[in-house]
């Protein structure tokens, strides 16, 4: 039984990850990329400024203070890198109390609404919130013209 253990420990020991490489490379595939510029600066107030270049190509400029609701950070910048198929990419973007909003060309834009809303639609959308927001209330009188959820 001690056997059995002991194997199954062995077992575990020699599957574990190595923190000395990566996970799935080989050392003949790691290659150095040199860190060509990295600023950092952080002022007393919480505002900071970063501008990261990579030796491959990778750029990060990025700046930030916390002007948000509630002391929130709301930071901007731009990052652009080489896509494996060689497509330059470049993001722009902004951080703050309405979510991560990056901008590029790349990213996929949805289609325009393929015609006009018709007003008796419009319409209906309008009755149909009046009638919840009336139900909310306790203002909805069951006996008018409605629909019934029975």
């Amino acid at each position: 039984m001690k056997f059995v253990i002991l194997a199954a420990l062995a077992a575990v020991a020699l599957a574990a990850p190595r923190p000395d490489k990566p996970y799935g490379a080989s050392a003949e595939s790691a290659e150095f990329i040199p860190i060509l510029k990295d600023e950092r600066v952080q002022e007393d107030d919480g505002r900071y400024n970063l501008d990261v270049e990579t030796g491959n190509g990778i750029f990060l400029s990025q700046s930030g203070s916390p002007d948000g609701p509630d002391g929130s950070v709301v930071k901007s910048g731009v990052y652009s890198y080489t896509a494996p198929d060689g497509t330059p990419v470049v993001v722009k973007f902004v951080a703050d109390g309405n979510g991560y909003q990056p901008e590029s060309d790349l990213l996929p834009v949805a289609p325009a609404f393929p015609h006009p809303i018709p007003q008796f639609v419009l319409d209906q959308i309008a009755k149909a919130a009046e009638e919840d927001a009336a139900r909310a209330r306790g203002d909805f009188d069951s006996s008018e013209e409605g629909y019934r959820y029975d």
